[in-house]
C-alpha cells in the first residue's frame, strides 16, 4: 500500500488470522464433540457363547423378549422370576450420560442393564434395565439390541415404572385405587392385553416409547404395561401390579408365587416409605 508521500507499507490483514482461529476453534469443536459422541455410545457385551454365535452372522433365537425399565419392575422380575436357577446372564449393556456415570458414586444395580436367558428354553430373553438412557441414546440401544435378535414371531413385553403425578385425568383417583397398570401394544400384537388402553392425552416416553416405536415399524407383536404408583422407589405392592402382565406369557416365564421373606427384604425397600403426589 502506497500513502500520499510514496511509502510503501506492508499490509496487514486481522482476518487472516481472525479466520485461522476460526479454523482450529471450529477443528477443537468438531474433535470434542466426537469424543463426546464416542463416549456416549451405547455397548453391548455378550458371554463368549453368544458372542461366537453372532460373530458367525446369527441372530438370537428369540420367540419371546421381556423388557423390565425402571426399579419396581426390574425388581418384580428378580424376585418373582429370577430367583429360580433357571436362568443364566448372557450380557450387559454399558450406557454413558450425565445420569449414568459408573464408577462416579453411581452403584452398579443403578447403572446395570442385564440380560438373561432361560436354560431350558434359549428363545426367551429377559433384559432388567435401571439406568438413565438419555434421550440420544435411546435409538442405538434399541437398534442394537433388537439387531441381534431373530424377529420372526418374535413377542416383546415390556414393563415399565411411572410416577402417579405424570397421569393425567379427569376423574379423581382415590388412594384404593393405585398403583394401576395401562397398555399399549402394536398392530401386530393380535393378543387381548390385561388392562385397559392408557387414555389421551398420556404418553409414553422413554426407552418404552423407543422400543414400542421400533417394534411397529417393523412389525414385531409388542405390548407395553405401565404401572403408575404413587410411591418412589420399590415397594411389594406396585411390584405386585406387574403379575397379571405375565399370565400371557404362558409356560415361557414362571411366576414365583411365593417369595420367601428374605428375597423380599433383598428387593423390596420397607422404610421410608413416601408419596411423590406433592413433590
Amino acid at each position: 500500500m502506497a500513502t500520499f508521500f510514496g511509502e510503501v507499507l506492508s499490509v496487514y490483514s486481522r482476518a487472516v488470522e481472525e479466520d485461522e482461529e476460526e479454523l482450529d476453534e471450529n477443528e477443537e469443536d468438531e474433535e470434542i464433540r466426537r469424543e463426546l459422541e464416542e463416549k456416549r455410545e451405547v455397548h453391548l457385551h455378550w458371554s463368549p457363547e453368544v458372542s461366537e454365535s453372532l460373530k458367525s452372522g446369527n441372530k438370537l433365537p428369540c420367540s419371546d423378549f421381556l423388557l423390565a425399565v425402571g426399579h419396581n419392575a426390574a425388581r418384580f422380575l428378580s424376585v418373582y422370576v429370577l430367583t429360580s436357577e433357571s436362568w443364566d446372564a448372557v450380557g450387559h449393556a454399558s450406557v454413558w450420560n450425565e445420569r449414568s456415570r459408573p464408577g462416579a458414586g453411581i452403584t452398579s444395580e443403578e447403572s446395570a442393564c442385564v440380560f438373561y436367558r432361560h436354560k431350558n428354553n434359549p428363545s426367551v430373553l429377559i433384559c432388567q434395565t435401571t439406568c438413565y438412557i438419555a434421550e440420544d441414546q435411546l435409538f442405538q440401544w434399541t437398534e442394537k439390541v433388537f439387531d441381534v435378535l431373530q424377529h420372526r414371531q418374535l413377542n416383546v413385553t415390556v414393563l415399565s415404572d411411572s410416577s402417579l403425578a405424570e397421569y393425567k385425568t379427569s376423574d379423581y383417583l382415590c388412594g384404593s385405587s393405585t398403583p394401576f397398570l395401562r397398555s399399549l401394544h402394536t398392530a401386530a400384537f393380535s393378543g387381548q392385553p390385561v388392562c385397559q388402553s392408557l387414555e389421551q392425552p398420556n404418553i409414553i416416553t422413554g426407552l418404552p416409547a423407543a422400543v414400542l416405536n421400533h417394534c411397529e415399524v417393523h412389525r414385531v407383536a409388542t405390548v407395553v404395561y405401565q404401572c403408575y404408583s404413587d410411591v418412589t422407589g420399590p415397594d411389594s405392592v406396585t411390584m405386585e401390579t406387574f403379575k397379571p402382565a405375565l399370565t400371557k406369557l404362558g409356560k415361557s416365564v414362571q411366576l414365583n408365587p411365593s417369595p420367601s421373606t428374605d428375597i423380599l427384604r433383598k428387593f423390596v425397600r420397607t422404610t421410608n416409605i413416601q408419596s411423590n403426589l406433592y413433590t
